[in-house]
């Protein structure tokens, strides 16, 4: 279940909120100028669907976003609990980090969370299968596959090299809960 949880930027305690439903994530996250969206795609997937299935089950959302966007290229990125550098590649996304472009996510399949940091605030949006998110170019932000990652995600990219990770140092993200029991059971 996608949820989103809001915490002051200095306290990973209690959240000052906690949404499940579409409607009130998505006009959480419009407030900060991120997108959330859900896609349905042309046809059912398997969880062995090629690249090319992929794309061209969510054909139609891809085109808008890159016509709106002016995004080049899409691509799929799957990472599996048995991934020989999963966890090298898990602690690489888990430090506060800003893109020179959008970081846009679509998960065919799996779950991850991200958090994103906005106006003394840290926005932990967890998504799932469906969920789009949109983070805009210059936002602070961290991102959990979890532990065991079961992963399938559509990415955009307006130029590849535009999605170099730029790190800020600050340690924020080890202070917040992470993509794992007791703080996120699976979805």
């Amino acid at each position: 279940m996608s949820e989103l949880r809001i915490y002051p930027e200095g306290s990973a305690g209690q959240p000052e909120a906690t949404y499940t439903s579409f409607d009130d994530i998505r006009r959480a996250l419009d407030k900060i100028g991120v997108g959330f969206e859900r896609w349905e795609a042309r046809k059912q997937l398997d969880d062995q669907a090629s690249q090319d299935e992929v794309i061209e089950a969510y054909r139609d959302s891809i085109d808008r976003l890159m016509k709106t966007y002016g995004f080049k290229s899409v691509d799929v990125i799957s990472l599996y609990a048995s991934h020989p550098q999963k966890e090298a590649m898990r602690d690489k996304f888990l430090h506060e980090h800003t893109h020179d472009d959008f970081e846009v996510r679509f998960f065919v399949q799996g779950e991850g969370l991200f958090n994103i940091r906005k106006d003394g605030r840290v926005y932990g949006v967890r998504c799932v299968k469906g969920d789009l998110l949109s983070v805009p170019a210059h936002t602070t932000h961290w991102f959990d596959m979890g532990p065991n990652p079961n992963l399938k995600a559509i990415r955009l990219f307006t130029t590849p090299e535009g999605w170099v990770a730029n790190f800020t140092g600050d340690k924020i993200a080890d202070r917040f809960p992470r993509l794992e029991a007791p703080h996120y059971p699976a979805a």
